[in-house]
């Protein structure tokens, strides 16, 4: 039986979650199609975070996106779709309302010097962030880019 107490909380929480800003996480935030959407979901007032692939060459990783995290405006963590245990600890740390999977091994002639790190990436990288938004969020809305 619910009470009153209980009926006035429920309510309140409806009331923080509906003015609470809408989360998005973004992979693939550093690249062309990232960047663009993190600053356009930034201008609609969206709490955006993003995973970056670390390499070799730090200077470079956030380039992009740079101007976003020194202003505060974004977040930004390193990650990598093979490894769904750390997507998997991204999302239950962001809870996010929308999942946009921009990540991918895109260059096509790097696509045929290492063809089994693009089938990881592109193929099974999007499983392993299906899988993760399954278990995790699943009332969050996903859009993957192909």
């Amino acid at each position: 039986m619910m009470n009153f107490y209980h009926l006035k909380a429920s309510n309140e929480r409806k009331v923080m979650e509906s003015k609470r800003r809408k989360r998005a996480f973004i992979t693939g935030i550093s690249g062309q199609d990232g960047s663009y959407l993190a600053e356009y979901l930034i201008e609609l007032d969206y709490e955006v975070h993003g995973m970056i692939r670390r390499n070799s060459m730090p200077e470079n990783q956030e380039t992009r996106v740079d101007h976003l995290v020194m202003q505060g405006k974004l977040n930004t963590y390193y990650g990598d779709l093979s490894d769904q245990s750390c997507i998997e600890r991204l999302l239950e740390k962001i809870n996010p309302d929308e999942i946009y999977n921009l990540s991918a091994q895109s260059h096509v002639r790097i696509s045929f010097d290492i063809p089994q790190y693009t089938v990881q990436t592109n193929a099974l990288g999007v499983l392993n962030v299906l899988e993760s938004y399954r278990r995790i969020c699943p009332e969050a809305k996903f859009y993957q880019a192909s």
